[in-house]
């Protein structure tokens, strides 16, 4: 068998416009990570991958570990968990929890995720896993798990520790998960204020208060991080994340994330290329019960373009040819590759839209006779 390369429409693809993977703005951050939610395209990468001290930005995956547990049964928002005095002398930024007391789960997230809490981070890590170091190994035992390859955590909250560090990438990538798999849970984090003890602290997250659609995730700032902002917003049905780090003020930070949202929303848009199910090809079938089977992609097929940058892109459909049947519906048979100038390739498979049996006695020596004859032509 041999494989067939089948171009699509150009008159199609000249309609589209696929942002270069190369396409970056000038940022002060140090780090500096900018994706688009739907498509998974990277808009902006400085030193995505390089591991560095997340500070209070870590205290997202001590978070997402807690709705893990309320996800598997393990644990309730309603359920309470003691004040040891280790947590209420935690310095740092506080919820003021009260010794010896009991605090709900669902109070402690708000005094995380809102207040930044670091007294709320090791209410929540003694409770759950008996101290803060036993808590901080179930979250690098989860982080394998997830596949954020260059985090290690010392700890619940991001306090500095040798060691205790998380890529842009990484954080990027645990913010999606955060917002994909917990939507009851994730509003939480939109929530612009919380009182406890008499005490009612603003959300730090600046992007907020910015009419840019922000609805998360959490700020960290210390002296070796700089100000750093894990976050998230949606215009139009479009979900952007954004991890910037290193910054050298709150101001530097809001007016730098904001930026480059915005750029982000402003410069690209995301396009439909196919429909679920519609037929993008149709591939040669090899003693089938008939002589050709449609190709069809599961989802949809978006991509993310930018605006100002009209390269030509190329769309391709590769296959082994012919395609032996027996051949079922849904069954992956063929890839679609997207390219163009600059452009990283990407990849969608393509299934078989019908299902396609074995040709009978008769058909296989029908079929057979006339490739013998083909290849003699």
């Amino acid at each position: 068998m041999k494989a067939v390369v089948r171009g699509l429409a150009a008159a199609f693809l000249t309609l589209m416009i696929i942002a270069p993977a190369s396409a970056q703005i000038d940022t002060a951050a140090r780090e500096a990570y900018l994706v688009d939610m739907s498509t998974g395209t990277v808009l902006l990468d400085k030193n995505g991958d390089r591991a560095m001290p997340p500070a209070s930005m870590s205290k997202i995956m001590t978070v997402y570990a807690v709705f893990d547990r309320i996800r598997q049964g393990r644990l309730s928002l309603d359920d309470h968990l003691p004040v040891s005095e280790r947590a209420w002398r935690m310095g740092g930024s506080k919820m003021f929890v009260e010794l010896g007391s009991e605090i709900r789960v669902e109070d402690l997230l708000r005094g995380v995720i809102v207040q930044s809490g670091n007294d709320a981070c090791v209410v929540l890590a003694e409770g759950l896993a008996g101290s803060e170091e036993a808590f901080a190994r179930e979250l690098n035992t989860l982080a394998k798990e997830i596949g954020l390859k260059d985090s290690q955590f010392r700890n619940a909250t991001g306090w500095p520790a040798e060691g205790h560090v998380m890529s842009a990438r990484d954080l990027a990538n645990l913010a999606e998960r955060m917002i994909r798999e917990f939507p009851e849970l994730y509003p939480l984090y939109s929530e612009r204020e919380f009182t406890w003890h008499d005490i009612t602290q603003p959300n730090r997250n600046p992007l907020l208060y910015r009419n840019i659609g922000a609805d998360g995730l959490k700020t960290g700032h210390t002296q070796e991080a700089g100000y750093g902002l894990t976050a998230s917003a949606v215009q139009d049905g479009r979900r952007l994340i954004l991890v910037v780090t290193g910054l050298e003020s709150q101001r530097q930070r809001a007016e730098e994330a904001e930026r480059l949202m915005r750029w982000g929303f402003r410069e690209f848009d995301n396009f439909k290329l196919f429909e679920a199910g519609s037929v993008i090809e149709e591939a040669e079938v090899w003693l089938g019960s008939q002589q050709r089977v449609p190709l069809v992609a599961e989802e949809d097929v978006l991509v993310t373009l930018r605006h100002a940058a009209r390269d030509q892109v190329t769309a391709k459909v590769t296959y082994d040819s012919p395609l032996p049947a027996p051949i079922a519906a849904g069954q992956q048979v063929a890839t679609l590759h997207i390219s163009g100038p600059g452009i990283a390739e990407h990849q969608v498979p393509l299934v078989a839209g019908v299902e396609v049996a074995e040709a009978g006695h008769f058909g296989r020596i029908f079929q057979k006779a006339r490739h013998l004859l083909l290849e003699r032509e």
